[in-house]
């Protein structure tokens, strides 16, 4: 029994979540699961030919390495075993994205759900101890929006919090708030005498090597989970709360939706853990039996193929591209992929690829080009601007957008940072370069209404630093982080934004927020 939390992590970070579940549902859904070594095999196969797994000797030929990956997609919820019929289900979760929702918010929910007891934590294999009733990513953001911690380090919690931190109640809370607070004043000699004995790893046995090893590698996976929601940030080792994202979080925390009961009943646990944004209960009847035809098959190739190019590039809308790309990689024929795309994914799903955007943003130099290469394509097929990727010609910004319609252009400047600040040569830069000299990189008679920064985060001196751009300027800006550029990217799907919407936003002369948008 394991005496500390616990995810499992084929891989360490949830972005191919939406693949491995396609790849899976297009080899195992409405088929039975247990004991089906051969689909297991194939299963991992498929894996491997789709990049998601690395190729390798497999020692056991059982398809353990399936197993593993079926694991990771009960556990957050996204399939279950039908009681009934024993053969695989998706949840409505599960669903969704396979539909071509947003992954971002349908596994940011997810995560959010994720408690001990579960369907899978009380399973055979992982058995995570009794003494744990607690949603562990909720109780690190409390941690994180706490005045008194603020910030967590790996190291914290490692050896504190997924060892100690049992359930959500204040007394519990309070105690591990003091508990983080005393290791940070005496580092590991608050710790139990015997801890490497009492948390020891599964695998059984204690490494005096390295005791933590285990468990820095499980707070590294738990910030990973919780960084892919896009409301923490994380420099080296450390975590705290966006400072664009303190409100979301307090909103998040006011729930006061109770957990889910019932975690040794499977089915019933799984439905109920994976309902999606959209819905509130799971009232599907699964039990009639369907009959797997050669259409079916192709739908879920389809799909599979669809999911995996809609996580590299943002797509707005079905293409003969789009289309002649899925052919290529299935083999079906066009007309069945062109008839299935334009009925699953009718307006594209744009939402795919903003986990990579969302990336890109923090990257540095390492993807810079391809930071602004994507904000270019976003701000001409989301938001309809006519772009230009300007930033190649040099003494230029990223992107110039330009609006007819409008009646004005803009421009944009990538900073993959944690935290940008405007420094004396950006501003200059910008006021000198890139106001100034507008006409050198554009041909536009249309008025520049305003200029922004895309960034990860921003310092806290970000507001008067606009300001002061504008102050010599008389021209409008803004900073916007990466985060909130892709929740306006989710809302102008559901209602599109005006041009006069979008230069209002933009030209408010400070960091905008979820607020204005």
């Amino acid at each position: 029994m394991l005496n500390y939390w616990w995810v499992t992590r084929p891989k360490r970070k949830l972005n191919s979540i939406p693949e491995v579940l396609a790849t899976f549902a297009d080899l195992s859904l409405n088929q039975e699961w247990s004991g089906q070594r051969d689909s297991h095999l194939a299963y991992e196969d498929a894996l491997e030919a789709a990049g998601l797994k690395r190729v390798g000797e497999r020692r056991d030929q059982q398809g353990g390495g399936a197993r593993t990956y079926k694991a990771w997609l009960v556990s957050l919820g996204l399939i279950f075993i039908q009681e009934s019929t024993g053969k695989i289900k998706l949840t409505l979760a599960g669903e969704a994205i396979m539909d071509g929702d947003s992954p971002v918010p349908i596994l940011t929910n997810q995560i959010l759900k994720y408690q001990f007891p579960s369907a899978f934590s009380v399973g055979r294999g992982v058995q995570v101890a009794d003494r744990f009733k607690i949603r562990p990513f909720r109780f690190l953001l409390r941690l994180l929006d706490d005045s008194r911690i603020n910030y967590l380090t790996e190291e914290e919690i490692a050896k504190i919090v997924v060892t100690e931190a049992e359930n959500e109640s204040e007394k519990c809370f309070n105690y591990i708030v003091d508990r983080i607070q005393q290791f940070r004043s005496y580092g590991d000699s608050c710790l139990e005498q015997d801890f490497a004995e009492k948390y020891q790893s599964s695998k059984g046995g204690v490494n005096y090597d390295d005791p933590y090893s285990h468990l820095m590698d499980l707070a590294n996976t738990l910030i990973n989970w919780l960084e892919y929601t896009q409301l923490i940030s994380r420099e080296k080792s450390r975590i705290e709360i966006f400072s664009d994202q303190r409100e979301e979080v307090k909103r998040i925390l006011s729930d006061n939706t109770p957990m889910i009961d019932r975690p040794y009943e499977h089915e019933f646990f799984q439905r109920k853990y994976g309902i999606d944004p959209k819905h509130r209960k799971d009232n599907r009847n699964l039990t009639q039996s369907h009959t797997v035809t050669a259409q079916v098959i192709a739908k879920q190739k389809i799909k599979q193929a669809y999911i995996a190019i809609s996580l590299q590039r943002p797509i707005t809308r079905i293409t003969t591209e789009i289309v002649d790309y899925i052919v290529d990689n299935t083999g079906i024929d066009g007309r069945t992929v062109e008839t299935i795309l334009i009925e699953t994914y009718p307006t594209g799903s744009v939402g795919a690829f903003m986990t990579k955007y969302f990336e890109m943003a923090f990257k540095g130099r390492d993807e810079a080009t391809e930071f602004e290469k994507a904000t270019v394509e976003l701000f001409r097929d989301v938001f309809g601007f006519e772009t230009r990727h300007v930033g190649p010609i040099g003494l230029t910004p990223d992107v110039l957008l330009i609006s007819d319609k409008g009646g004005y252009q803009a421009i944009i400047d990538n900073k993959a940072y944690h935290k940008y600040t405007i420094n004396n040569d950006h501003h200059n830069r910008m006021v000198h370069n890139y106001i100034e000299n507008l006409s050198n990189y554009s041909n536009s008679s249309n008025p520049l209404a305003f200029y922004s920064y895309i960034a990860g985060g921003f310092g806290n001196n970000i507001d008067s630093q606009l300001q002061s751009i504008y102050d010599e300027t008389n021209v409008n800006g803004s900073a916007i982080s990466v985060s909130n550029v892709i929740k306006m990217v989710e809302r102008n799907q559901v209602k599109p934004y005006s041009f006069d919407r979008i230069r209002d936003i933009f030209s408010i002369n400070r960091q905008v927020l979820i607020s204005d948008i």
